[in-house]
This record gives C-alpha cells, structure tokens and sequence, in this order.
C-alpha cells in the first residue's frame, strides 16, 4: 500500500502560466501554447507522479530491482516537468518586454557583450546548438559556477537537464511538439521567431542570484 504522506510531499502539480496562451502570437501560436502546456507538460507531471507512487511502493515492499527500474521514469518525467517549468519562465510576450535584450549597463548584459561580443552573437550560437540536436532535446544558456560564472551555451537530449554548477538562464525546447503545428519541419524558422518572445529579465535575475 501507497504511503501517501510521503506521496502528498513528492507530489508535482501543472504551474500557472504567466501569460495567456494568446500573447506569444505571432512567434508562438496559442494553440501550440494551450496543447504544450496543457497536454505535454501535464504527461510529464503525472508520468513523474505515477513514478514517485511505484518507487514509494518498491521501496516499502523492499524490491530493489523494482526501485532501480522506475528510476529511467523519474529522471525521464521528472526532467521533462523541470525543463518545461524553464521554458515558460523563459518566455515573456512584448507586453511583459518579452524579446527586449539586457542592458549594456546590467550585469548579465556586460557578461554577454565581454564573451560574445553582442547579444546577437550569443543567440547566433545558440540557434547553430539548436539546429544540431538530432531528434529531440533541448538548448540551454547557463552560467557555469564552476568557470567563474562565465556563460556558455549547452544542449541535452530527450528530457535530460542541467544541473549541478551549470545554473539555466535561459531553456529552449526543440521537441517538435513545440513547434511543429505551426512551423512544421522548417524548425530553423521556430528558432529564430522564439527569441521575439524570449525573457531576458528572467535570465538577468537569475544570472545575477545565483
């Protein structure tokens, strides 16, 4: 039988979106906003869930081959829930400044323009990483705490994420569920559109508390 007091606390629930699935448009539409966040992300909170529930299971019947085996499903859900909670937070309208690049007197603007040379460059970089997944995965601008917080621009696949000193400015996903409604195969098109409504005061603050 489930512990469900250890359950409840393990327990991840679908976030609220700052913004309605509408106001990406153009760049991102809102029916691929409304079935990203509604269908995919909520596959991942419950596949992540429904993973925690077995291991709790395994654990208290004391099945070590089960355990190990729903560990892929938790680092596979679990990864997918923390990269998507990324993504939206990397996400603004132009109402919210979405698009709007740091200042050259912020923080996170100075370390752009001293690596790359401009913001310009870095999404450059950036869209060049994207276009070489091969399949589906992710791109990430991060601030590498173990290379004196120098940025750098990094990629995984399928759901895996970043951790450990590699701290997430700013995620992007590449799966085609993000893109494919609207853009079909001419993801390069999706890559270029998405920095209109990318969130660069989030990835400041971030930049500068972490």
């Amino acid at each position: 039988m489930t512990n469900n007091t250890a359950f409840g606390k393990n327990k991840i629930e679908l976030p609220q979106l700052d913004w309605a699935y509408d106001s990406l448009e153009p760049y991102i539409s809102a029916k691929i906003n409304e079935i990203h966040h509604k269908k995919h992300h909520q596959t991942y909170v419950n596949g992540y869930n429904s993973a925690i529930e077995q291991l709790i299971e395994a654990e208290a019947q004391g099945d070590v081959k089960k355990a190990i085996e729903i560990q892929q499903n938790i680092k596979f859900h679990g990864g997918g829930h923390t990269n998507h909670v990324l993504f939206w937070k990397s996400l603004a309208p132009k109402s919210q400044n979405g698009g709007q690049h740091p200042g050259s007197d912020t923080k996170f603007g100075k370390k752009i323009v001293e690596q790359y040379g401009s913001v310009d460059n870095l999404i450059s970089i950036t869209n060049a990483k994207l276009a070489s997944i091969q399949g589906s995965g992710w791109a990430f601008i991060v601030k590498n705490n173990q290379n004196g917080g120098n940025l750098d621009v990094v990629t995984t696949y399928n759901q895996d994420t970043v951790t450990g000193p590699l701290i997430p400015l700013i995620a992007i996903d590449a799966w085609e569920h993000a893109y494919y409604l609207q853009y079909q195969n001419v993801k390069v098109d999706y890559f270029k559109a998405i920095w209109n409504v990318i969130n660069w005061e989030e990835a400041s603050k971030r930049f500068e508390s972490n």
